[in-house]
């Protein structure tokens, strides 16, 4: 094909009598990464074509020839057969070309009144809420393994760590439900970002709405599964807001991914030894081979930063662009497909881990040391009228005391604690407990066993 041809082939190439430089249809094609639409191009186009009847444009006999076609081609992405051509620059213009191929003239008819700026608007929308209905299916089922290992591990008792300092006694459970909250709320924004997703641009046409009387957007609407019709054309063809919102919801999400990686990276170190992951989430040294290495938990915790910089890319891309449909928007296809791809697979990867991961119940008892209830001892202390304030600086006198006698908190005798304070009494053996020191923990949100089972019942309320 000449140059000449190949511009006249495309469907905007009536206007153009120059030629196009190769490198320039290479640089300005999506169809290699927007084919992947294919199935909600064709959904669209479909319903696109039923909406024509009314308009006068098309017959029903002309629309179901359309319609069939476009099954017909759809059929052949399905199965692998659809064959590509050079001048396809965009999954929009490679099925009408295909339709064109099958049908005759009358699938010229299928574009009147439509542009490829409220169609791509269009696809876009009905691939992300498709994707989001796939994420809300995964983000449950890691859930459901994060609420069951919690449930039935309660009684493991492990150390509390804030600045990756040992600080409370609490249950393994309790850390599992305080990472499954930040993917509860996860969960939450998910869903109410959906109705957002799901505003349907097509009738736009290229910005200034669709000039066909009798083209019923509701019933497109309808048809379609959208929850709402944009109602400015302007904005409908330019708006990305809910890409961004995409990007946005996936960046946070990694980085609830990242801190609970983190913490089992940690958790399953020789210096630790808390957790065992399963060999199918691990690795080996090249060098090393007494090594195992949490690779799954490295990548998950990694990805958050290639998430973020989706985000960021495709922010800077937006903010300059001015109204209406510009090519910049076509950046926003890649970041967006990588974000739910790479999404996708962080929750079935940290789903693995976690449902196949070996806990080690006796190694967190065993870190459970006695400074560990010096503000039970404080507590201890309130209870009998003394404030708060005052039994802090007792309770850090004591830890003082057994720091520089080389001895633990629990050695010093009543006696030496009477010392610090006369309300000391023999009722203060109750204090080195850690079981009681948990359970004495016991409002909402607390770490004692009928607090964790009512977050774990809380839990479990949201996907019944």
């Amino acid at each position: 094909m000449s140059s000449d041809d190949f511009t006249k082939k495309k469907l905007w190439g009536g206007r153009f009598t120059g030629t196009t430089d190769p490198i320039m249809h290479a640089f300005n094609e999506s169809l290699s990464y927007d084919k992947r639409m294919w199935a909600q191009d064709i959904r669209g186009s479909q319903a696109y074509a039923k909406a024509l009847i009314a308009c006068g444009v098309l017959s029903e006999s002309e629309a179901h020839t359309i319609i069939q076609g476009l099954s017909s081609v759809a059929e052949e992405w399905k199965n692998g057969s659809f064959r590509i051509a050079d001048d396809d620059e965009d999954i929009h213009t490679a099925n009408e070309r295909r339709l064109k191929e099958l049908i005759g003239p009358v699938a010229g008819k299928l574009h009147t009144g439509r542009s490829r700026n409220d169609q791509v608007a269009t696809d876009m929308r009905m691939w992300l809420l498709d994707e989001v209905d796939a994420i809300v299916t995964l983000l449950t089922d890691l859930l459901r393994v994060m609420v069951k290992r919690a449930e039935s591990e309660v009684d493991h008792l492990m150390p509390g760590y804030t600045h990756l300092q040992r600080a409370q006694p609490i249950r393994w459970a309790h850390w599992l439900l305080s990472h499954a909250s930040y993917f509860s709320n996860d969960l939450d924004r998910l869903r109410v970002m959906r109705p957002r997703v799901s505003v349907l641009p097509l009738g736009a046409g290229p910005l200034a709405g669709n000039p066909f009387a009798g083209l019923d957007r509701d019933a497109l609407a309808k048809e379609l599964h959208f929850d709402s019709v944009g109602p400015n054309s302007m904005h409908s063809v330019a708006d990305r807001d809910f890409v961004v919102e995409m990007l946005m919801w996936a960046s946070l999400f990694s980085v609830h991914v990242s801190k609970m990686a983190e913490d089992l990276i940690i958790y399953s170190s020789s210096e630790f030894g808390f957790v065992v992951l399963s060999d199918a989430y691990s690795t080996g040294s090249s060098i090393m081979p007494q090594k195992k290495n949490p690779d799954s938990l490295e990548l998950l915790r990694g990805k958050s930063g290639r998430l973020y910089g989706h985000l960021c890319g495709f922010m800077m891309s937006l903010k300059g662009i001015p109204s209406t449909y510009n090519k910049d928007l076509q950046e926003d296809k890649e970041p967006l497909f990588d974000a739910v791809d790479t999404t996708k697979a962080c929750l079935q990867i940290l789903t693995g881990v976690l449902s196949t991961m070996t806990v080690h119940a006796d190694k967190m008892r065993a870190a459970l040391t006695p400074d560990m209830l010096a503000t039970d001892l404080a507590d201890y202390l309130v209870r009998k009228g003394i404030p708060f304030r005052e039994t802090h600086h007792i309770s850090g006198s004591a830890v003082k005391m057994a720091e520089d006698r080389h001895c633990e908190l629990t050695d010093l005798t009543l006696d030496d604690l009477r010392t610090l304070h006369p309300a000391f009494d023999t009722d203060i053996a109750l204090v080195w407990d850690m079981e009681q020191s948990v359970e004495r923990r016991n409002a909402i949100g607390g770490t004692s066993r009928r607090a964790v089972l009512e977050q774990v019942a809380r839990l479990e309320a949201q996907w019944r």
